[in-house]
């Protein structure tokens, strides 16, 4: 298996002060996880709530941005 290069910290930092409560910062880091459970609770609680669930979903973005180091392999971000 190849092993991709680092990923840019800067880049996922940006991605997720700009794009992050879409989960798009997760989705190139390789949480997909994340990133999906982002996605989704964006949009489907973004409707049900009339964009109420923006609130947390920012909070949860602006905390991972500050604490998210590495990507899933443990490897750091360059």
């Amino acid at each position: 298996m190849a092993v991709s290069p680092p990923k840019s910290r800067v880049a996922y930092v940006l991605l997720g002060l700009f794009v992050g409560y879409l989960g798009i910062h997760n989705f190139y880091a390789g949480y997909v996880g994340r990133g999906v459970a982002q996605l989704l609770i964006s949009l489907v609680g973004g409707l049900v709530t009339c964009g109420l669930s923006l609130i947390p979903v920012a909070i949860w973005v602006l905390i991972e941005v500050c604490v998210t180091t590495r990507d899933p392999r443990g490897f750091p971000f360059s």
